[in-house]
């Protein structure tokens, strides 16, 4: 109840400094706030306010707003060529790896390949990478869409691979070297032609 009479008080006391403002304690006890004076009313001296207008702060400048520029995204990047664990056979340790991408490569996009984690070819527009002399074993092959700023848009897990190459050695027991395919042959160096009997 005291709450509410304080809250009145001030209430009044807001609306008007000017007004007087008188207490007293009714028949129930109640301590009472009014404008009115009373018979046992008491006048409650008020100092003026000391608030002050507040100034308005400077208008901020409008900031430009930012044009968000659009991420590309790509609901697809694969590597189809060679398949997850396939095993290369080829002497020279040559290879073919292509990629896809859904949607189609976008403008100011490219393909790039990596090879262990290192790029090995790329950028391109071709999806089509004609790799070459790939060290025989095990490779981790990976590819990545990047703009023309060389970030990355979209990239493929690393995917292994099994490059097998035939040896020197094992070519010569399959061929094995003639007089004349020493010095011609790789697997048939000269330094290996035997001396003629003669």
């Amino acid at each position: 109840m005291n709450r509410l009479l304080l809250a009145a008080l001030l209430l009044v006391m807001s609306a008007s400094a000017a007004a007087e403002v008188y207490t007293y304690v009714d028949a129930q006890g109640n301590r009472v706030y009014t404008d009115k004076p009373h018979a046992n009313a008491t006048r409650v001296d008020i100092r003026p306010s000391n608030s002050m207008t507040a100034t308005p702060p400077p208008p901020t400048p409008a900031r430009k707003a930012k044009r968000k520029q659009a991420i590309a995204h790509y609901d697809m990047l694969r590597i189809l060529i060679p398949e997850p664990d396939a095993t290369i056979h080829d002497g020279g340790g040559n290879m073919i790896v292509t990629v896809t991408s859904e949607p189609v490569l976008m403008p100011n996009h490219g393909y790039r390949l990596l090879l262990d984690g290192k790029v090995i070819a790329g950028p391109t527009v071709s999806p089509v990478f004609p790799l070459q002399n790939i060290d025989r074993g095990t490779h981790q092959l990976a590819a990545e869409i990047i703009d023309n700023q060389e970030t990355v848009i979209e990239r493929t897990p690393a995917q292994p691979f099994h490059m097998q190459r035939i040896s020197l050695i094992q070519k010569r027991r399959i061929n094995p070297c003639t007089a004349e395919d020493y010095g011609v042959r790789p697997e048939c160096p000269l330094a290996d032609k035997p001396e003629d009997d003669d």
